[in-house]
């Protein structure tokens, strides 16, 4: 009996069979990214500042333990501090309005308690966290920081531009948003600069300190 040869399969189609499951997967499938923090760093500072004093009342330190703990130091006073509490504090210390003189802030709105910051463009937030500081810890307490800066700019910005009725942080979004024409960006660039120059956000990063 003779034997049946083996039917041929065509092959001839089967790179672009794979060529569309790679087009299906790549559009089906999800891809995890890490996130990270929404933060612009400041532009480098070319004058010299080397015999600059700054006061210890207006530094609101914050320190972040091995152990997720945060204490805030400032007035001469440490003290555990909860990250909940933690903006509501922040804008307290920014908004102080302390000083006297040419040091006197005329838009702060806070306690002038002399024991706390000056003004918006003295006071200055620095931040410290251990090595072992969780990195979720690490960037509530970023979070709250940017926030307490945030809620201060709208305010003055709801203030100095009534008509436009969105806050700073909406403008600045569309700022920064491609689909924003030009002319509203133009618009828009000198009213968020003049905010940042009135309430500037002077928010360091001390290098992290090593567990025991």
């Amino acid at each position: 009996m003779a034997k049946r040869s083996a039917p041929e399969v065509n092959a001839g189609s089967m790179a672009d069979i794979a060529f569309l499951l790679l087009i299906f997967f790549l559009v089906t499938t999800t891809i995890e990214t890490d996130s990270g923090l929404n933060r612009k760093l400041p532009p480098i500072d070319d004058t010299k500042q080397d015999n600059v004093v700054i006061k210890e009342k207006n530094i609101f330190q914050l320190n972040v333990n091995k152990n997720n703990q945060l204490f805030l130091k400032t007035g001469g006073e440490e003290k555990v501090i909860k990250i909940k509490d933690l903006r509501k504090a922040a804008v307290a210390f920014l908004d102080n309005g302390g000083g006297t003189g040419a040091d006197a802030c005329k838009r702060c709105q806070g306690k002038k308690n002399p024991r706390s910051s000056d003004n918006f463009d003295k006071a200055i937030i620095s931040l410290q966290n251990d090595r072992a500081t969780k990195y979720d810890t690490y960037i509530a307490v970023q979070n709250e920081i940017i926030a307490a800066y945030n809620e201060l700019r709208n305010r003055e910005f709801e203030k100095s531009f009534p008509n436009l009725g969105i806050s700073f942080v909406e403008a600045d979004h569309r700022y920064s948003d491609p689909r924003t024409s030009s002319e509203e960006k133009a618009r828009l660039k000198d009213k968020l600069e003049e905010i940042k120059l009135l309430i500037p956000q002077k928010f360091s990063e001390a290098e992290p300190k090593k567990s025991n």
